[in-house]
């Protein structure tokens, strides 16, 4: 299917589900974007938790976000409980012009909800031509080191940087051994995941998606992992006012109030010391580039992005008949 197509099609399934004509394009946009540079986890499978989330007036759907310079280089965005996106819009509208005043701008999001795909929010930053770090907080996935209490998130980190006459430099992790959506959509599709991904309630290794899903994921790195969790808990959360993991509701379903997740997005011009800091940034990349197979974060994602501009994307059949039963396509 067409991009375009695709976002049409979400589109019309959100605003037969209570939300804006506004918020439901934003949507579109990130779920067809994350589609395109394959993470299907942070695409088109999240349609139907987040209609019935709008339906259910979890999320807000008709939510207008609102930002306010509370320091110079400092914003708060009020996602007023709907989705992440649009307040991610309007972030990557106003901090910009401040970073390159100031040298660096930050915005802290509250009252926020699912963020999706962050490296497609930070690289629109670097093609702006500036640096861009983000983090976001998530539903309680993981535990401590050492603990089986849910008490962090996945808790998703991104960094892009700009190269000249080159695609930005893409960092986009999850804290957790793969992201929390790639277990639910094995749910979906019925099949078991990897050793690894995750613990059940008892705190026992499982390769059953539904056990996974109520026990705990596997961090990356371990207890390095459980760290950069708490870290990002703090920025995304703390800083924010925001809910932590342990006290936000899921991302899938439509069960109990707002997620009031939160997300921090760092913002650097990279012309503030004075060096050619993107020329250097391209000669590192060049230089990872030089040593094949090797590969520059974010290559396989644009090269899967420019592909699907062009040809479109194959889609499971499954996912586009319940997004056009939501819309109420036959």
């Amino acid at each position: 299917m067409r991009l375009g197509e695709l976002r049409h099609l979400v589109e019309a399934a959100l605003t037969a589900s209570r939300v804006s004509p506004e918020n439901a394009a934003s949507v579109a946009r990130a779920l067809v974007a994350a589609e395109a540079c394959g993470q299907t986890s942070h695409g088109l499978r999240r349609v139907e938790a987040y209609s019935a989330q709008a339906r259910a007036s979890k999320i807000d759907g008709f939510a207008v976000p609102t930002a306010e310079v509370v320091r110079p280089a400092t914003l708060s965005v009020d996602a007023a409980h709907g989705f992440a996106y649009p307040a991610l819009d309007l972030a990557l509208a106003e901090l910009p012009p401040i970073a390159r005043l100031q040298g660096v701008a930050m915005a802290g999001i509250k009252r926020s909800s699912h963020c999706g795909a962050m490296g497609v929010t930070v690289e629109a930053f670097a093609e702006a031509g500036l640096v861009a770090l983000m983090f976001a907080n998530a539903p309680g996935a993981m535990a401590p080191w050492g603990g089986r209490s849910r008490l962090y998130g996945t808790n998703p980190i991104a960094f892009a940087a700009p190269r000249k006459d080159a695609a930005p430099v893409v960092v986009d992790l999850s804290l957790s051994q793969v992201a929390r959506g790639k277990v639910m959509a094995a749910k979906q599709r019925g099949e078991e995941i990897p050793e690894g991904w995750a613990f059940d309630e008892a705190g026992r290794p499982t390769t059953d998606p539904v056990e996974a899903l109520a026990g705990t994921m596997a961090p990356l790195g371990g207890a390095k992992g459980t760290a950069l969790a708490l870290m990002v808990e703090m920025l995304a959360a703390g800083l924010n006012g925001a809910s932590y993991a342990s006290e936000a509701s899921s991302f899938f379903d439509a069960e109990g109030g707002p997620p009031n997740t939160g997300q921090l997005i760092i913002a650097m011009d990279p012309t503030a010391f004075g060096a050619d800091a993107i020329g250097r940034f391209g000669d590192l990349a060049a230089m990872i580039e030089a040593d094949p197979p090797a590969r520059v974060p974010g290559a396989r994602r644009q090269a899967l992005r420019a592909e699907a501009e062009k040809k479109g994307i194959e889609m499971d059949d499954a996912v586009i008949a319940a997004v056009r039963t939501i819309a109420g396509i036959e």
